[in-house]
């Protein structure tokens, strides 16, 4: 009989990482996921020709923004998201939100609320699928015309975010009553007068030219107040002193994923901010103005939502804000 005699043997591998990658972190040494994913993946030459409805520009093209950084994967994403970790991440919260559906299906919470809070949900987060769904659209062009796979993989994850949000409103809406509060919803977003100032805004971002400001337009100062605002003030504080406990429930993902967004977005800001006064002055300018024009779109949003409360909710949310800015390396 024939003795086999097996040993473990290690393999060196001849290098750790790839060599574009290698020349970010410092050398040849190992890798995470998010760097191998991430890091010199943005392309750089060979282009062939400039794209044909705007010349004025190379295919992929820093350029296209006023913010001049030397290198632009400086703006890394402190969540270290590439595909596989974001997609984990939001199974996780989805599932999340699937318990919470069922818990509060199951105790029928959605019928024992008030018709007051029911029509008062409903009033507020219909026309807001709107608003996400111009998230969705910007943060789709800041993934086409930005510059550097840090930036445009993360904003592409934000796009499909906005729009997994704009489908838990829709589905919010159906849960709490009939299809036809999405109609009303449109209805209003479309001609009640009190919403055509956000509505304004928003389209006005969705024909923005450079990706930067529209990050910061969008991104930093839309999302920055009517989160807060919204799932915040009225929906966490208002809503639920009044017996809305279920829409907090079903709408928990919104506060949770601008939390962990901020992160990120003001990761960005402030990198490119501490580059140089020309772009802390640019994006400072861009912060203030679009804050400006943020706040006075909510201003009549926040009085649908909490009456005489509104505008005491918006300015201390904007007070907030300000902090946050001024942590992100902007004036104020």
């Amino acid at each position: 009989m024939t003795s086999i005699d097996l040993q473990a043997k290690e393999i060196k591998p001849t290098r750790n990482t790839f060599t574009h990658v290698a020349k970010y972190i410092g050398g040849d040494k190992p890798a995470t996921r998010y760097q191998e994913a991430t890091f010199g993946a943005q392309p750089t030459q060979n282009f062939h020709y400039r794209p044909t409805w705007d010349p004025a520009h190379e295919l992929f093209d820093a350029t296209r923004s006023a913010i001049r950084l030397a290198d632009w994967y400086v703006l890394k994403d402190p969540r270290q998201y590439y595909y596989a970790s974001w997609t984990m991440a939001r199974a996780r919260q989805q599932e999340a939100v699937e318990a919470n559906y069922q818990f509060v299906e199951a105790r029928g919470l959605l019928s024992r609320m008030s018709d007051e809070v029911r029509e008062s949900a409903a009033r507020v987060l219909m026309p807001l699928r709107h608003v996400a769904w111009g998230g969705n659209m910007n943060n789709t062009f800041i993934c086409a015309y930005g510059y550097g796979t840090a930036l445009t993989a993360a904003a592409n994850f934000h796009a499909m975010d906005h729009l997994g949000i704009a489908q838990y409103l829709t589905r919010l809406g159906l849960a709490i009553d009939e299809p036809g509060v999405l109609e009303a919803g449109k209805n209003d977003w479309l001609q009640d007068p009190r919403w055509q100032v956000l509505r304004r805004l928003v389209e006005d971002t969705l024909v923005l030219k450079d990706p930067m400001e529209l990050f910061v337009a969008q991104n930093l100062a839309l999302d920055g107040l009517l989160y807060p605002l919204i799932y915040g003030a009225y929906v966490d504080e208002h809503l639920t002193l009044k017996g809305g406990t279920a829409i907090a429930m079903l709408t928990s993902f919104m506060p949770e994923w601008a939390d962990e967004t901020a992160r990120w977005v003001d990761a960005v800001v402030k990198a490119a901010a501490a580059e140089s006064e020309e772009n802390k002055k640019l994006l400072s300018g861009w912060a203030l103005a679009w804050t400006d024009r943020v706040q006075a779109a909510l201003a009549p949003v926040a009085e649908i939502a909490l009456g005489e409360l509104g505008q005491d909710a918006l300015a201390a949310t904007r007070t907030t804000f300000n902090a946050r800015l001024a942590k992100a390396g902007l004036a104020t």
